[in-house]
């Protein structure tokens, strides 16, 4: 049962609250060692409760469909899906989700600025953790996509490009469901994140990984694990691994370990998003985002 306007806006504001207080980098350094425990019986015992908590959970698209074949719950939580479980729509000029997950907002980056919510806003120069790079997708597109617990959680690539520059970025743990984006300012810029920039046929693309509350690690295919471990003093490191590497549409990127968010940015001025998606509207790999003329 859903509960009312003004009792919901409580609840989000109590969760904002709570969170402020929680020591969010020791709970999420706490998950990263437990969810990649090989001792039997903790990773049973996650496995377990999480398949009851999250029956949307598909087995069936898995590589291998029997969850206590992993060696740990993260192997299982970041599972690879059968050859030909997510095909490519349209074609190279085409920008399809990266991930499976829920689209959050999508638009038009405009005076710098992106929607968060209704009636809040945060800047591409503060997500990206660069302003100069942040000019480049003025007035072109972006879409945040929100990735459950339930969700896949290997992340692609939206298009074909060449990577151009990586920045881990470190900040807070707030969770980043629907709920906390109403209540907390600029929580995507505020967050821990990795930026992968990328040059593609289309212009720059920005794919922007970022973390959350109990999210243990963020890992790129080039660079590793990217975090833990983090860095001292909160300063952005550029890291130099992979630079040039060129990928495919529809390659693996990264991972995440539990839900958390990506956040798009395209620049290019005649990005024209698929009239049907909305915020709320649930996303699969693969599936067309945008269009560019």
């Amino acid at each position: 049962m859903s509960l009312p306007p003004d009792a919901a806006g409580t609840a989000d504001r109590a969760f904002a609250l709570l969170q402020d207080l929680l020591p969010q980098h020791l709970l999420s350094r706490a998950m990263h060692r437990v969810a990649r425990s090989e001792t039997r019986w903790v990773r049973d015992a996650i496995l377990r409760f999480v398949l009851r908590a999250y029956p949307q959970i598909n087995l069936g698209e898995a590589a291998n469909p029997d969850p206590f074949a992993y060696p740990s719950f993260n192997a299982f939580f970041t599972r690879a899906l059968k050859p030909g479980a997510r095909p490519l729509a349209g074609g190279e000029r085409d920008l399809v989700s990266p991930v499976d997950g829920t689209l959050s907002q999508l638009g038009t980056v405009s005076s710098g600025q992106l929607l968060q919510a209704k009636g809040m806003h945060y800047t591409a120069a503060a997500l990206l953790a660069d302003a100069a790079a942040a000019r480049h997708y003025e007035g072109g597109g972006f879409a945040c996509i929100y990735l459950a617990p339930y969700n896949y959680h290997r992340i692609h690539m939206p298009l074909a490009g060449r990577l151009t520059a990586t920045r881990y970025v470190p900040g807070r743990l707030y969770s980043v469901n629907a709920g906390t984006a109403r209540i907390v300012p600029e929580l995507f810029a505020r967050n821990e994140r990795v930026v992968c920039e990328f040059d593609t046929e289309l212009g720059p693309l920005a794919v922007v990984m970022v973390g959350a509350l109990f999210v243990g690690s963020i890992e790129t295919v080039f660079a590793g694990e990217i975090n833990p471990p983090r860095t001292r003093g909160g300063l952005v490191s550029h890291i130099e691994t992979g630079i040039g590497r060129p990928f495919a549409r529809g390659e693996e990127l990264g991972r995440f370990n539990m839900g958390s968010t990506v956040v798009l940015l395209l620049g290019h001025r005649a990005t024209r998003f698929a009239e049907r998606l909305a915020s709320g509207t649930v996303l699969r790999l693969g599936q067309a985002l945008a269009r560019t003329e």
